[in-house]
């Protein structure tokens, strides 16, 4: 095959499920060739594809598709000023796409690319949420039947109650407002998890994600109070600006610990890992930049014994899952891996999933990352720009704002 360029960039924003998704297609010189990423920031997915279109496609028109290291620098630095959700997304639908064509060219899986195989499938954990206990147990029953081995708790269905309030609750200031209060919280969560205890023993692994809510003194109790429960681990009890803090709460608990979804710059994370203060690593591999980044966040991780758990939510395109489960496949030090599930209609849109089977997810043996999206089906499920203004916005029952 002759010198293969950069032809053309599309982004698409759809709405197949209750939230935006921004796929980059990159098409190049080659007849038929072509990568696709994954950009989701479901909340400023507008931004996103201005930066990918208005910006970074007059730039990489005509540029070799096998530069993947240095195409990504170039968009990194591009903008002076680095980092942040908005620019590393946009990366992150170049950079995908780019690691999805350089599989088809070399007709190899992504995961041969980045080493091979070091298992035939990734470890997944799933959700068992219920509004009430009895709720949460009926779901968490459910995933045990179907061969779960690791279940996340988590009292209220979708976003979580956050301490026995109905969503929404109201007016605050003026603004739509979800309550939250701490110590409801963090007293109905010792409830739960003693409960699933009692009724289903060691059954399986827990895990908790606080969602960076917690104050740093809270961050500790609760961090205290779950090692009764000897849990997989408490994901993210501070938020990325208090991260210093581990450096108090992991002299005095023992409860294993995984941070950083929030995670944007390596500067977030190189002190935890190197001074190892937490025990997975958790970054949303779109919001660092791709692949490529995340495949060396893995082997910096690997040094201090530290392992991954990419995030793998409701708001990452099925592209996304796919690199999520590509990269924990060619990892040594993969933990486990986060699975949201993947909904009939985007099995339509997205054809070649993976595969998900018991307690874990299995990638298909396709070149590059194996999976495709129809265009035209996606036409019927717009984008929403309008409800995602106040999707974040948490507040303590005073009417103070806090971080969601």
């Amino acid at each position: 095959m002759s010198r293969v360029t950069i032809r053309d960039i599309k982004t698409f924003i759809l709405k197949p499920g209750s939230v935006n998704l921004i796929v980059v297609k990159v098409e190049t010189s080659e007849p038929g060739l072509y990568g696709l990423g994954c950009a989701t920031f479901a909340y400023r997915s507008l931004a996103v594809k201005s930066v990918i279109e208005d910006y970074f496609k007059p730039v990489l028109i005509g540029r070799d598709v096998v530069h993947i290291e240095d195409t990504w620098h170039l968009l990194n630095y591009s903008a002076y000023w680095r980092s942040g959700p908005i620019e590393q997304n946009a990366i992150s639908g170049i950079d995908i796409a780019l690691w999805d064509i350089k599989g088809k060219m070399a007709k190899m899986p992504v995961y041969a690319l980045l080493g091979g195989k070091c298992r035939e499938y990734a470890t997944t954990y799933r959700y068992a949420d219920g509004d009430t206990f009895d709720e949460i147990g009926e779901e968490f029953q459910k995933l045990l039947d179907a061969g779960n081995t690791h279940i996340r708790i988590r009292i209220g269905k979708a976003r979580g109650s956050f301490g026995g309030e109905e969503l929404p609750v109201g007016k605050y200031q003026g603004q739509e407002g979800l309550k939250y209060n701490p110590a409801l919280y963090l007293e109905q969560l010792i409830a739960v998890m003693k409960f699933i205890r009692r009724e289903f023993g060691t059954k399986a692994e827990l895990l908790h994600d606080t969602h960076e809510r917690l104050d740093p003194q809270d961050a500790m109790r609760l961090a205290r109070e779950m090692e009764q429960f000897n849990l997989f681990f408490l994901e993210d009890i501070l938020s990325p600006e208090q991260g210093s803090w581990y450096q108090i709460i992991r002299r005095q608990v023992t409860t294993p610990l995984a941070m950083g979804e929030l995670f944007v710059n390596p500067k977030e994370w190189d002190y935890l890992i190197a001074d190892r203060l937490i025990d997975y690593i958790r970054v949303h591999i779109t919001a660092i930049g791709g692949i490529t980044p995340a495949k060396k966040l893995a082997n910096f991780a690997e040094v201090f014994g530290i392992k991954t758990a990419w995030h793998g939510p409701t708001d990452v395109t099925p592209i996304g899952h796919t690199a999520n489960v590509h990269l924990s496949l060619s990892c040594i030090n993969f933990g486990i891996q986060e699975w949201a599930g993947i909904s009939k209609i985007e099995e339509e849109l997205f054809p070649g999933c993976p595969e998900i089977r018991k307690n874990g997810v299995y990638a298909n043996d396709k070149p590059g990352l194996g999976i495709d999206f129809n265009e035209k089906l996606a036409a019927k499920y717009p984008a929403d720009n309008e409800t995602w203004l106040n999707r974040w916005q948490m507040r303590l029952p005073d009417g103070t704002i806090h971080a969601p």
